[in-house]
């Protein structure tokens, strides 16, 4: 039983971590309806630039100060890098088919690699002097990592915000409005183009602030790019374009694949929690196509 409850949250604590990063592919579909395919490059960008920061700061100031200023300056870049993404590369497939803009973030995710790789080692580089207390906290007889931990705040607080953004804001409503019907947006004024560079920059902060967080968890490599597809079935089951949805399946995946590695890897040695998720989204489609809160299109003719 203990170790069942070690199990549970833990998954939890990583499913925070999902959710964050699925928080940037929610905002995406929500305003444009793409799939950005690119969201794993962002986290590692994310990643990359606040370890680069730190690194900088670190020699001059204490560990926690250095930090609190290398995430601020990440996500300041992640805005710009954002605004620039679609400046450069999307502006000009408003109106376009969305397979021909979901092809666009494809080709983006190799771009990110290959700039991460001109720029960063390859090879797998720590955040130093630690961030986070390796000592774990102890609640009830359970071990929980600081890091995660805090992710599991940050998600909560980011979704809480992304909530109110959507239901309160003039852009926010906007951003939907732009998702159900660009050209009825277009109509009513609605500016699309900075609709979507409003996404893409808010999407590189969430995604920023998740490549952060596993970079003190793991280390940053190049590998860190296929978190994004790991994601995938998190806003599947959430609901493309459901932000509460993408804090539930983030924290359903991360049990499930806990749960699986904890008790299936004796059976099925090699990485039964890597495919786990991807089963479960096969299954989970055919019961529930839009997931548990996606928006169920109803065409008629």
């Amino acid at each position: 039983m203990e170790n069942l409850l070690q199990l549970i949250v833990t998954g939890i604590m990583l499913g925070s971590i999902y959710a964050l990063v699925a928080l940037g592919w929610v905002l995406i579909y929500k305003c444009s309806g793409v799939l950005n395919l690119a969201m794993g490059e962002l986290t590692m960008i994310g990643g990359y630039v606040c370890l680069s920061i730190y690194t900088l700061l670190a020699a001059r100031m204490s560990v926690t100060p250095a930090f609190l200023v290398a995430l601020g300056g990440s996500l300041v870049v992640g805005v710009l890098l954002g605004l620039m993404t679609e400046r450069l590369f999307l502006r000009k497939m408003i109106g376009e088919p969305i397979l021909s803009v979901i092809m666009v973030t494809v080709g983006l995710s190799f771009f990110f690699k290959g700039i991460v790789f001109i720029i960063w080692n390859p090879d797998t580089v720590q955040f130093a002097p630690r961030v986070f207390d390796v000592q774990n906290i102890h609640i009830a007889g359970l071990a929980i990592e600081r890091v995660q931990l805090w992710s599991f705040f940050a998600s909560i607080v980011l979704m809480v915000i992304f909530v109110s953004f959507f239901k309160y804001t003039r852009w926010g409503l906007a951003m939907q409005a732009c998702a159900d019907d660009e050209m009825a947006a277009l109509s009513l004024g609605v500016s699309a183009k900075f609709v979507y560079a409003l996404a893409w920059a808010i999407a590189f902060m969430s995604a920023g602030v998740g490549g952060t967080l596993l970079g003190n968890i793991n280390g940053l490599n190049l590998s860190i790019s296929g978190f994004g597809l790991l994601v995938l079935p998190v806003v599947v089951f959430g609901g493309l374009n459901s932000i509460p949805g993408a804090i539930v399946g983030g924290i359903t995946i991360g049990l499930l694949q806990n749960l699986c590695g904890g008790y299936l890897d004796i059976y099925f040695p090699g990485g039964i929690k890597e495919i786990a998720p991807f089963v479960f989204m096969v299954f989970f489609l055919l019961f529930k196509p839009f997931g548990l809160w996606g928006w169920e299109r109803i065409e008629r003719v």
